[in-house]
């Protein structure tokens, strides 16, 4: 079965929103299909969370996501080039806890969507190199963003017994000595749990933006992607992040890239 299949639920059968909040809740993960417009991604994403407003976005909460916007630092999304896996928000005190994405025009060449599992990263710097996720989750490892942006942790607490990881590792992004050090680490482990997607026309993911990680690879032609952000809707038993990794005194590196 591949990666696309493994999450897959049918998002338009009767009764499929606890369904699918049970899947978010467990993996935070859903892949689907039968989605390709404003109006059917924003009547799914209504059933699931209270939408944000974003700046790139429609009255609707819409943002069409495309590869000729490009604006400058922090419109990378906005091109054809390969975006590195990051969570939405990063920027913000709170980031949104949920991200719905799906695609309305698949590129002529490459644009992959790629995902990483945040809760199966952090674990493994926790077995492995301990003191990388502790540079890592140190109060002032990271600031993401322009003046007022966010200054605090890659990865945090999110609630009792409860992890969640904010990451950009784009031109928006500084790290302290300490977390720079372990960013080529964790650069490798992200590597080593990516999942591909090659998206068609209707098809896409939605997934729990405080546990995984998402980015794309470069293309060619013409590629339409809808976003959606917001935050799970209380009936919804959605939690922010992961449950926190065990502790350990591990001591192993993982390979290099």
């Amino acid at each position: 079965m591949d990666s696309f299949q493994a999450h897959y639920a049918h998002i338009h059968d009767p009764g499929w929103q606890p369904r699918i909040a049970a899947q978010l809740r467990e993996r935070g993960l859903v892949t689907f299909s039968g989605i390709a417009d404003h109006a059917g991604l924003a009547a799914v994403a209504r059933r699931l969370m209270t939408i944000r407003p974003h700046r790139d976005a429609g009255p609707d909460g819409v943002t069409v996501i495309t590869g000729t916007q490009a604006q400058g630092s922090g419109y990378a999304a906005f091109t054809d080039a390969e975006l590195i896996p990051h969570t939405d928000g990063s920027s913000v005190p709170d980031p949104p806890g949920l991200l719905l994405l799906t695609c309305q025009q698949a590129a002529g060449q490459g644009g992959r969507t790629r995902v990483a599992d945040g809760a199966r990263i952090i674990s493994t710097l926790a077995e492995q190199c301990p003191a990388a996720l502790h540079a890592l989750s140190a109060p002032r490892a990271s600031f993401f963003g322009a003046a007022g942006g966010y200054l605090g942790a890659v990865v945090e607490p999110a609630g009792p017994g409860r992890t969640r990881i904010r990451l950009r590792l784009d031109d928006l992004a500084w790290f302290s000595a300490d977390a720079a050090d372990a960013v080529p680490l964790l650069r490798t482990v992200i590597a080593d749990h990516v999942q591909t997607f090659q998206l068609r026309a209707g098809e896409g993911v939605l997934l729990s933006n405080t546990r995984w990680l998402h980015g794309r690879d470069s293309f060619a032609g013409r590629r339409t992607m809808l976003r959606v952000l917001g935050d799970p809707l209380p009936n919804t038993g959605i939690m922010p992040g992961f449950p926190s990794p065990a502790p350990t005194t591990g001591t192993q590196t993982p390979r290099a890239a």
